[in-house]
């Protein structure tokens, strides 16, 4: 009988310590999510997992590239683990309020997060460079840390680019997980979305989706020379980046400064007709397949032998939701620990008011995530 009563302590003991060791990351997830959307939040349970932050100018220099970055590290934590958290396409980059948010909630949480800039994104571009940039920047920071391999966690355009900087062999030792938040999987499929407004799941279906017009100029602004005349490519430019920048007044001062072409070009875009543009688009898409290629995590990324963690908005209008799946299917078999597909998101922009499965669902998944990269 005392045998017995002892080993039903024991086991309810143990039971304890697992709830409390599980329950502890989930709770670490709702404090990431609390103060992405709030950076003032300061709930009892948010300041019980929540350190000071210290931020400092950080200088990436590793095997032959510099990149500036960003260093959140947190206080009273001598050696906390390492998140590398890669931008997606903005010009504020590293700079952008809610981006700075998210990476001062992880380090709130006990991670030192670099935040490197990626030059090419931060000008709307996406380049293959950019994957070097990201690894060697996980390579430098666990260098600097001494606490083993980090997580790599990539935002839209960046998400893709992260999971490749993953998959490279010469990375493979300083990854922990990755994390990519509305991330592609082949960007040529995606621009299409972007000039169609049909998202294509893996299955075969194809569905209407409206797309966003932003996903679309990004494109055009990356391929201007076919688009608009050489002549006209640098004012199309300056006008389309005031356009990204959302200064649309600012682009239309420089119309007059376009040949007539260009000017009714620009005039379609500053209008958000973007259909009016379908077959330039298509036909740009068709000529530049493998140069979108070369920058897809499709057919690159099956030797991750890391956890991978999927996290994409059901209204995701710009990279459209069935990419995270194509993404799972991509990865091996086993290796993706999560995939959530949640209305909590639109793009990259968490939404206030959600039902309270989906608040559970994302602090479950975001404490999985913490788990792994702790």
């Amino acid at each position: 009988m005392r045998l017995k009563k002892w080993l039903v302590w024991t086991a309810s003991i143990l039971l304890l310590v697992l709830a409390i060791f599980y329950s502890r990351y989930d709770l670490r997830g709702y404090t990431v999510l609390a103060r992405l959307n709030n950076p003032q939040e300061s709930g009892l349970l948010v300041r019980s997992e929540t350190h000071p932050v210290t931020t400092t100018n950080a200088w990436i220099h590793s095997a032959g590239i510099s990149a500036a970055g960003q260093l959140y590290f947190p206080k009273g934590v001598s050696h906390p683990p390492g998140i590398v958290l890669v931008h997606g396409i903005h010009h504020l980059a590293i700079s952008d309020p809610r981006f700075q948010n998210l990476a001062c909630a992880l380090a709130g949480v006990g991670f030192a997060v670099l935040a490197p800039r990626i030059s090419a994104l931060a000008d709307y571009h996406v380049d293959g460079a950019s994957i070097e940039t990201i690894g060697e920047s996980a390579r430098w920071l666990e260098q600097r840390l001494g606490t083993g391999p980090v997580t790599l966690m990539g935002i839209s355009f960046g998400g893709g680019l992260a999971m490749m900087a993953a998959a490279e062999p010469q990375y493979a030792s300083n990854v922990r997980a990755v994390v990519a938040i509305g991330a592609y999987e082949d960007l040529a499929r995606v621009s299409r979305f972007l000039a169609t407004s049909e998202e294509v799941f893996p299955d075969g279906r194809v569905v209407p989706m409206a797309a966003h017009d932003y996903g679309a100029a990004v494109f055009i602004y990356d391929h201007l020379e076919q688009f608009f005349s050489a002549c006209d490519i640098p004012m199309a430019r300056e006008a389309l980046r005031y356009f990204l920048w959302e200064q649309p007044d600012q682009a239309r001062l420089l119309l007059p400064r376009l040949s007539s072409a260009g000017r009714g070009t620009m005039e379609i875009l500053l209008a958000r007709e973007i259909e009016r543009l379908r077959p330039q688009l298509l036909a740009a898409i068709g000529a530049d397949e493998k140069e979108l290629a070369a920058v897809s995590p499709h057919g690159k990324v099956a030797g991750l032998r890391v956890p991978v963690f999927l996290l994409h908005g059901s209204g995701d209008n710009v990279i459209p939701p069935a990419e995270s799946l194509w993404l799972a299917r991509e990865v091996a078999r086993g290796e993706v620990s999560a995939l959530l597909i949640t209305p909590a998101f639109s793009h990259v922009d968490l939404k206030g008011v959600l039902s309270r499965w989906d608040k559970l669902r994302l602090v479950h998944f975001m404490g999985q995530v913490l788990r792994a990269a702790n």
